[in-house]
């Protein structure tokens, strides 16, 4: 890299992904000396003749290194002053350093932001435009990397400046204190998490609630299929109000948002929660995200939909066959068009009759179809059925009211009555009242009888007929059924 090629204007108004690296900072120096001998970088002179804000550029295919002689949280308006240099970006990372006082060794990234005053830089109340897909990667990659290592890896919450940036931007720095920023190993890592940048469309959380680090938003970030937009812990939840919230939205272009539940006063979590909802956006728990894992967000959303309105405070279950006919089709995160969802509807009683006796068998017989079913917050589940064909919906919901009948002809009598679609469900039940009329003492005579034996008494042979008695249910049926 002795020579100084000039890069043609075309080259150079290209929008890159933007490494930004300040002498001052010697974790960013460590990172950005590792990345200068991963690729043929090629140095040029910025093309403005030299603004005095810019040190030194360096370009390698989609990537851009500018090196700036200030903080990287005094940034604020760097993505024009690029432009007006003739080097506009198109995702900025900022290659930092991370200060705490427990010196753990750690690998960081994040959004930037300020929820209040503006003491580390950018301007009060103010939000960067967050790149949630890099964020991802970063944090994934680093953690690969750093397995074995002494270097932990995780997601912090939104927190100092630069704000005032019109393009996605992300922190990436290594922690906690001057042995670790000068560290060959964590600036390696670093390095490497960049140049394998993967910006792959998944979901978009906002996150409320948690520490600094976000233990549990970064838990999920690492064993699912999402990421996180901004993201704040529970001392700032006070500070936010609606406006913030809708920004924050914007900013993040967030699909849904959730909650450490566990971490957030209960006042704060209704108080966001009715902000959220009055946005038009969901609050999804831990197991609503896992369980639509690897499903384009936007079918996710149909089918969600579908639960709210058939079964206000459900969950929907998506089948293993259900989530693999839908990853076969190969459909993008976001934006898809994805294949509508059908529902269908089994008849409520005889579901609820069959799940009282046998609901074990009720879940497997679901489980082991292509479709999508609701689950009631009391664990029941909906008469509704969804899948993405109409036929499978309808077959799926005939085929469950024959087991249902097959579960409740195993516990009781059953008579059906096709040409006015009826069943009638006998249960039949030992009466001790009827058995003492006759004589029979209690005792193991009663559970004789109970268990359809007949018992003798003073000569007398009493029969389990004669000490029953009969409740019949009346279902009137909607859809014909198999007896």
């Amino acid at each position: 890299m002795t020579d100084i090629p000039i890069l043609n204007s075309q080259q150079l108004e290209e929008p890159k992904i933007t490494i930004v690296c300040s002498t001052l900072d010697k974790a960013s120096q460590n990172i950005k000396n590792h990345l200068l001998p991963m690729r043929e970088w090629a140095e040029v002179v910025c093309p403005c003749g030299g603004c005095g804000d810019v040190c030194s550029i360096y370009e390698f295919d989609n990537f851009r290194i500018v090196e700036v002689d200030k903080y990287h949280i005094f940034q604020d308006g760097i993505d024009e002053k690029l432009v007006n240099c003739g080097l506009p970006a198109k995702l900025i990372i900022f290659a930092s350093k991370h200060k705490s006082q427990d010196g753990r060794k750690l690998l960081t990234a994040h959004f930037t932001g300020n929820v209040k005053d503006a003491e580390y830089g950018g301007r009060p109340q103010e939000f960067a435009k967050a790149a949630p897909y890099a964020l991802r990667s970063l944090l994934k990659t680093m953690q690969i990397l750093a397995k074995n290592t002494d270097y932990d890896v995780s997601m912090e919450s939104t927190h100092h400046g630069p704000t005032n940036l019109g393009i996605p931007s992300v922190y990436v720095e290594i922690g906690s204190d001057e042995p670790q920023w000068v560290d060959n190993v964590p600036g390696e890592i670093v390095a490497n998490a960049i140049m394998s940048l993967d910006l792959e469309e998944v979901p978009v959380a906002l996150g409320f609630g948690g520490g600094h680090y976000a233990p549990r938003q970064s838990k999920l970030l690492f064993e699912t299929d999402i990421t996180f937009g901004h993201n704040f812990p529970s001392y700032q939840l006070p500070y936010i109000d609606d406006e913030m919230i809708r920004v924050a939205f914007e900013k993040s272009d967030a699909d849904f948002v959730y909650f450490d539940r566990k971490s957030m006063p209960a006042n704060e979590r209704d108080r966001i929660g009715k902000i959220v909802e009055e946005l038009g956006y969901e609050v999804l728990r831990e197991g609503d995200i896992r369980e639509m894992n690897g499903i384009p967000w936007e079918f996710c959303k149909q089918v969600r939909l579908k639960a709210n309105e058939f079964c206000p405070g459900g969950r929907a279950k998506l089948t293993d066959s259900m989530k693999n006919e839908i990853k076969m089709l190969n459909l993008p995160c976001r934006g898809c068009k994805c294949p509508k969802v059908k529902a269908a509807k089994i008849d409520r009683e005889l579901l609820q009759e069959a799940e009282t006796v046998d609901k074990e068998r009720i879940r497997a017989f679901l489980d082991n179809h292509n479709i999508a079913y609701l689950e009631r917050s009391n664990g029941t589940v909906s008469h509704m059925i969804f899948s993405i064909d109409d036929e499978c919906a309808r077959a799926v919901t005939h085929e469950l009211a024959n087991e249902c009948i097959k579960i409740l002809k195993e516990q009781y009598e059953i008579e059906y009555i096709p040409d006015e679609n009826i069943l009638y469900i006998i249960d039949k039940k030992f009466n001790p009242a009827l058995a003492c009329e006759l004589g029979v003492p209690s005792g193991p005579m009663f559970g004789e009888l109970a268990s359809g034996k007949s018992v003798t008494v003073n000569g007398n042979i009493i029969k389990p007929e004669m000490v029953y008695q009969s409740n019949t249910k009346k279902i009137a049926l909607t859809n014909t059924i198999n007896l």
